[in-house]
This record gives structure tokens, C-alpha cells and sequence, in this order.
């Protein structure tokens, strides 16, 4: 009777700590919804402020090579020779090193440039970068030790993310998913649905509406619309190799080509200038939401995805910044309107798979895959989605957009691969 005494006591004490740690990360969560929240907004506008800009004044391009060269001197006077992007994040989160709060003006400022002057970028590795170095500055202004930083750094990358895009399930997943392939820290799942949550709130009270598309046509679960999504899925997986390995390939290229960062990024954007003349018009500079919208409703061009990846790869490969995510959504919209249907697939549900899919091969992040396609299109038919985001993982290899980024398990074998293993797989990445 005494034992039974002493469990239940120390069960009631274990379940009060547990309360006051909610209590703690719920009211951190809430805050950094809201500080993230907010710049997030702020960040959101002023891109779509600068896409309008350049769409209403096309002689903007010609001053993309001055624009970089604005961005590259501005992170040189802030002490910042090489900027690690997205994978200085994910290494915050890993406890290997801090964010700097002046990242996130640095980010802010670059990445509308970049949009202003036709850049071809997304917003969603800015915002990333955005919300990690505010997430890591506040820890350390509140005194927080390590383990707890990098807590707040995860909450600052959903929140961000989610007030962006609208989709706080996958944002809150996404954080807890992409630092390490195969194992994610559950401790964090409370303040990053929260914080996420709360950011998308804010977001749509301040007018800015969830990213979600409308398909025309679902196939519907059977023997043969799994057969072809899942053929689709393989397809995808080669477009998210191409489109990383083109990523990585153009940076190197710029790297032993030019030494100095202000000749690369005004050759690179050079090069952006020439691609847009020989293509003849911009549907590849910028974003690019409205080809995405449109292939999502079944009409693209057949090419495009190619473009778009050599558009991407030019732009962030020289140093101009923004994100790489909504570039693989146009990607992989417009390589599956033009591919699915050759396989029998509608040409908007096809396009649909692609962009998750495509998403789920570059950032090696699944579950978030599936998730995305739920808040993205809606929850029919998301077993077809999964089961090509299944197979996009599988086959799309070990390497992706982020360098940092840590596959911890096999993609092929259900254990933990260490010794020659690890080694091999770390050479094909």
C-alpha cells in the first residue's frame, strides 16, 4: 500500500512538471507566433509588393547584376562573408551554431531585391532564416541554455513558415522533420503546432488568405490510379534530383569560375537577363504563383519545369537570395501537368502530385509532404499523394536542397546505418 503511495505521488509530481513545462512553452509559443507572425506578414507583403512592382515596371530586370551587388555589399558590412542560408538554420537547431539576429533584416531586405529586380526565388528559405534568427536571439537575451534554443528555433521556423504559406500543420511538421531525416524530437511538437498555429492566425486576421489550389479532376483510389501515381512518384523523384544536384552544380560552377562574390552575383545576374531575352517573356522570374495556379488547372508548358530549374539555379547559385521551396513547386506543377497525363493521370491532379512530391525529393521531408497536400488540395484522394511522396523519398536519394540537413536512417533498411554504410551513403549525397 505504501509503494502504491509513493507511485502515485511521484506519478501527480512527474504530470505537474509536465504542466508547468506546457504552461512555459505554450506562453513562449504564443509569443513567437506573434513576433514571428508579424514579420512574417510584413516579409509577405513586401514581396508581393516587389512582384508587382517589377510586373508593372518590366526594365526593372536590367538592374539585377546592381541589385546584387546592393546585396552582397550589405552582408559584407554586416561582418557576413559567407552566409550559410537555410543550413546556418538547420545547424542552429542542432546546437552547432547561432543564429544572428541581424540575419534576419539582412534576408528581409536581400530577398526583396532579389524579387523586385526578377530574381527567379521563393520567400519560404528567407522566412526559415527569418524566424531562426529571432527564435535564437530572443533565447539568448532570456538567458536560455542550449537545449531550450534550439526549441525556439523550431518554433521560430514553423511559425515563420506557417504565416506565410497558410498551412500550419505542415509548417509544424516541416521544422520538426527537416533537420534530421529519420528522427524527429517530439518534445517540440507543442510549441511548434502552437507557435505555428498562432502565426497563421495572425496572418489571416491581417488580411493575407491560406496558399491552396483548387483540382479539377481527382481519378479516385484504384488499382490503376495507384499504378499511375506511383509511376508518377519514380518521375518525380529524377525531377527532384535534377533540380537539387542543379542547385548545388551552379553554386560550385560560380565558385572555381569567379573568386570574387561581387563579379559572381553580377554575372549571375548577367546570365538571368540573357536566359529571359532567349526565352522571350517572365513567366520565369520571380515566384512564378501564377504558373503554378495554372498548371494546377492543367495547362503548362511542356519545357517549363526545365526553365525553371536553370532560372533557379542561375539566380541563387550567384548569391540573390529568397528560397528554393516555392521554385520546386513551380517545378514540380508543371512537370507533372505535362508528364501525368501521358501516363493517364488528369492533368491537374497530375500537376498536384507533382509539386508534393517533387517537395518531398529535395527536402527529404515525407510526412510534411503528405500533410502539405492535405492543406494545399484538400483530403480527397490523399492516399494517391502519399503513396508518391512514398516513393519520391525512396527513390530521390541522399541528397537534397540542404547541405546540413542529417539522414539518419537508411532509406532501404529498417536500422540505423553507421561505418561503411554511412560512408557510402554519405558519398552519393
Amino acid at each position: 500500500m505504501d509503494e502504491m503511495k509513493e507511485d502515485l505521488i511521484a506519478a501527480l509530481k512527474d504530470r505537474w512538471e509536465d504542466l508547468l513545462t506546457l504552461v512555459k512553452w505554450a506562453i513562449l509559443a504564443v509569443l513567437l507566433g506573434l513576433g514571428v507572425g508579424l514579420v512574417g506578414v510584413g516579409f509577405h507583403l513586401a514581396v508581393d509588393w516587389a512582384s508587382q512592382t517589377r510586373q508593372a515596371h518590366p526594365w526593372l530586370l536590367f538592374l539585377l547584376p546592381e541589385a546584387g551587388l546592393v546585396i552582397v555589399w550589405l552582408y559584407h558590412r554586416a561582418g557576413i562573408w559567407q552566409d550559410g542560408g537555410t543550413d546556418l538554420v538547420l545547424r542552429a537547431v542542432r546546437g552547432e551554431a547561432p543564429v544572428a539576429f541581424r540575419t534576419a533584416p539582412l534576408i528581409f531586405a536581400a530577398s526583396t531585391l532579389t524579387h523586385l529586380c526578377g530574381g527567379s526565388s521563393g520567400r519560404e528559405g528567407a522566412a526559415l532564416q527569418l524566424g531562426g534568427s529571432i527564435a535564437s536571439s530572443l533565447g539568448r537575451r532570456l538567458g536560455f541554455d542550449q537545449d531550450d534554443r534550439r526549441m525556439l528555433v523550431v518554433c521560430g521556423m514553423a511559425a515563420a513558415f506557417s504565416a506565410l504559406f497558410g498551412t500550419p500543420l505542415a509548417a509544424a511538421l516541416f521544422a520538426l522533420e527537416v533537420v534530421h531525416v529519420g528522427v524527429m524530437h517530439y518534445a517540440a511538437l507543442v510549441p511548434a503546432v502552437l507557435s505555428s498555429l498562432i502565426a497563421t492566425l495572425l496572418a489571416q486576421r491581417l488580411g493575407l488568405h491560406a496558399t491552396a489550389y483548387a483540382v479539377a479532376r481527382f481519378p479516385g483510389l484504384s488499382a490503376q490510379s495507384l499504378a499511375q501515381t506511383v509511376l508518377l512518384g519514380a518521375l518525380c523523384a529524377l525531377a527532384a534530383i535534377l533540380f537539387y544536384v542543379a542547385m548545388h552544380a551552379a553554386r560550385h560552377f560560380y565558385q572555381r569560375a569567379l573568386k570574387n562574390p561581387y563579379l559572381i552575383i553580377a554575372v549571375g545576374g548577367v546570365l538571368v537577363q540573357l536566359l529571359t531575352v532567349l526565352v522571350g517573356n517572365r513567366d520565369y522570374n520571380g515566384a512564378g504563383g501564377e504558373i503554378i495556379a495554372a498548371a494546377v488547372g492543367g495547362e503548362a508548358v511542356p519545357y517549363a519545369f526545365v526553365l525553371k530549374i536553370l532560372f533557379t539555379a542561375l539566380t541563387l547559385g550567384a548569391g540573390f537570395k529568397g528560397g528554393e521551396i516555392v521554385p520546386t513547386f513551380f517545378t514540380g506543377a508543371t512537370f507533372g501537368c505535362a508528364v501525368g497525363p501521358l501516363l493517364g493521370l488528369p492533368a491537374s491532379f497530375a500537376a498536384s502530385v507533382g509539386m508534393v512530391a517533387v517537395f518531398c525529393g529535395v527536402t527529404n521531408c515525407p510526412l510534411t509532404s503528405i500533410l502539405l497536400a492535405y492543406e494545399l488540395f484538400g483530403g480527397q484522394d490523399l492516399g494517391l499523394y502519399a503513396a508518391a511522396c512514398a516513393v519520391s523519398y525512396l527513390l530521390s536519394g541522399y541528397g537534397g536542397l540542404y547541405s546540413a540537413q542529417q539522414i539518419v536512417y537508411s532509406k532501404r533498411i529498417p536500422e540505423e546505418y553507421h561505418g561503411e554504410e554511412k560512408e557510402r551513403k554519405e558519398d552519393e549525397a
